[in-house]
């Protein structure tokens, strides 16, 4: 199956066993649900052809949620592979919750997090309306870095919680820490035809560049209401912080939600789902170059 045939928000793609292997938001309508799951694209050559879909999770009766299947990732931790995916539950607010495979990074995933009252859930603040969590390692300390979202405290922020050693959820007496804030970013404007002082957070991703750079890629709206992309940069190589914003996007041709990753002869690549706009978005994969201190497009 070519790329242009393939419907998927929020691309995320890991090069495993020498095959690259595609994740994201893959319900026809992630909007409105009822959710389906989220399947995954596998390739053994280029980045052009994929075959699938196959099954990586499927909710089972009595599921805790039933819409916003959003922004699958995963992630290899201590030998395992574990899915970080948004739901919206039946009761409660939106969040992100962690799935673990037994059986590999095709999966299947089953629910895995517990929530501050004990229950399957998301392992976000069950009071915030969060999504897009995403994975980072900083001295053997699991983390998660996900939005709090602009619907409820308009200017979105991006945040990160500890979690516990076994990515149940929330580490003990580690309450979530802010890093920035939306309206931070010179190349962030408001949402148009919001409230005012509404600014988007979405998609954030951690890489640490060979300069030793630490990065943090986001996306929000562009001056002209274009989705772009913005690669914060850490000050202190830490995470957190404080990040430094560039002027410009890194990327601003109505594509969002990015995430880097290495393709099998060590290009490093962008993955951003393009256009914005259901039911036409499409993988995309764009060539970066490090470039001292910053990421540019080749």
């Amino acid at each position: 199956m070519h790329i242009s045939e393939i419907q998927i928000r929020d691309p995320f793609v890991v090069l495993e066993g020498g095959k690259y292997c595609l994740f994201g938001s893959t319900d026809k309508d992630i909007w409105k649900g009822p959710g389906v799951g989220f399947d995954v694209y596998v390739s053994g050559g280029g980045l052009t052809e994929f075959d699938g879909p196959f099954p990586a999770f499927r909710p089972a009766d009595g599921f805790w949620s039933t819409t916003n299947f959003w922004a699958p990732e995963v992630h290899c931790y201590k030998g395992c592979w574990y899915m970080f995916a948004t739901f919206k539950p039946i009761e409660g607010r939106r969040g992100t919750a962690i799935l673990k495979s037994e059986e590999g990074i095709m999966g299947p995933y089953l629910p895995w997090s517990i929530t501050a009252a004990g229950v399957s859930g998301p392992a976000t603040p069950a009071e915030w309306e969060c999504l897009d969590g995403t994975f980072f390692e900083e001295d053997g300390k699991p983390w998660m870095v996900f939005c709090h979202e602009w619907r409820q405290i308009g200017d979105g922020e991006i945040c990160a919680l500890q979690l516990t050693d076994d990515l149940r959820g929330q580490a003990s007496g580690k309450e979530p820490s802010l890093l920035f804030r939306a309206s931070e970013a010179p190349w962030a404007f408001e949402l148009k035809g919001r409230a005012p002082g509404s600014f988007v957070t979405d998609g954030p991703f951690l890489y640490r560049a060979g300069s030793g750079t630490l990065f943090l890629l986001w996306s929000s709206f562009g001056k002209e209401g274009n989705y772009c992309i913005g690669a914060a940069r850490s000050q202190s190589g830490r995470l957190a912080g404080p990040w430094i914003h560039s002027a410009e996007p890194l990327y601003s041709a109505d594509g969002g939600h990015g995430m880097l990753f290495r393709g099998r002869e060590g290009t490093l690549y962008l993955a951003i789902h393009s256009p914005n706009k259901t039911p036409l978005e499409r993988p995309v994969f764009v060539e970066l170059a490090e470039n001292g201190s910053g990421l540019a497009v080749k």
